[in-house]
């Protein structure tokens, strides 16, 4: 049985990814800010009859919230085979770069991406105990320079311009950490779900979080090791 910690997985993305990979036999924890919104997801996929799933206090933005996490899986797990970097949030919108709040971007980038890094290095520890461990850092299409630079754009992109942003550099972090730690067979990929149906957009997305955690599932579940540093959605690879 694979041990893997997702976080922000009390709602939307994060939860339906944790209830399929417990699904599928996993061991997964429940990361969440408020453990007792953690407590409460993971009683309801146990109410459901998914026992292999806990939750795990983790605020991805406090430090110390992060060592505490850590300590707790020591004294649970020898080795942890799956790190999900999901937490995030979206900020107001719109947020054009020309015109939005530094304070909003800030925050922004305190959780997308400072969160996703000082996470993944206080959880490398476990992961190297791991026999063949994987990271997956929750990206987004807007976040890819070659689609935002395409004809085939949306619109309405330049209103999530701040977080777009964010997951520019996520996904520089995946690329730079998956050169280094290819050698150890610590594989480091990213992935969009697509405009999925959540609160981090109101609802408006146009896809379900069960389409949306298709291609995260999918990534979570690949054994090919040679598969690092990519950038993927539902239907395959997609450009940087």
């Amino acid at each position: 049985m694979r041990t893997v910690l997702i976080t922000g997985a009390n709602k939307g993305v994060g939860l339906e990814t944790a209830r399929q990979l417990a699904q599928l036999g996993n061991f997964v924890y429940l990361g969440s800010r408020d453990i007792v919104n953690g407590q409460q997801a993971a009683d309801q996929l146990k109410a459901a009859g998914i026992a292999n799933v806990a939750a795990i206090q983790i605020d991805v933005t406090d430090i110390d919230s992060i060592r505490k996490a850590k300590a707790e899986l020591d004294s649970q797990i020898d080795s942890l085979d799956l790190l999900i970097n999901n937490a995030g949030i979206s900020g107001g919108q719109p947020q054009q770069l020309s015109t939005c709040n530094m304070e909003t971007i800030r925050s922004l980038f305190e959780t997308n991406y400072f969160g996703a890094v000082q996470t993944t290095q206080v959880m490398l520890a476990l992961l190297r105990k791991s026999a063949a461990a994987a990271i997956i850092n929750i990206s987004s299409e807007v976040g890819s320079l070659s689609m935002n630079m395409s004809a085939d754009r949306r619109p309405n992109w330049s209103e999530f311009s701040a977080y777009g942003s964010t997951k520019t550099a996520l996904n520089a972090f995946t690329v730079m950490l998956a050169n280094e730690l290819r050698e150890e067979n610590i594989v480091v990929n990213s992935v969009t779900p697509g405009y999925t149906a959540t609160d981090l957009n109101q609802f408006k997305g146009f896809k379900s979080v069960e389409e949306g955690v298709k291609p995260i599932v999918a990534l979570a579940l690949l054994t090919d090791r040679a598969i690092t540093g990519k950038f993927f959605k539902d239907g395959g690879e997609i450009p940087w």
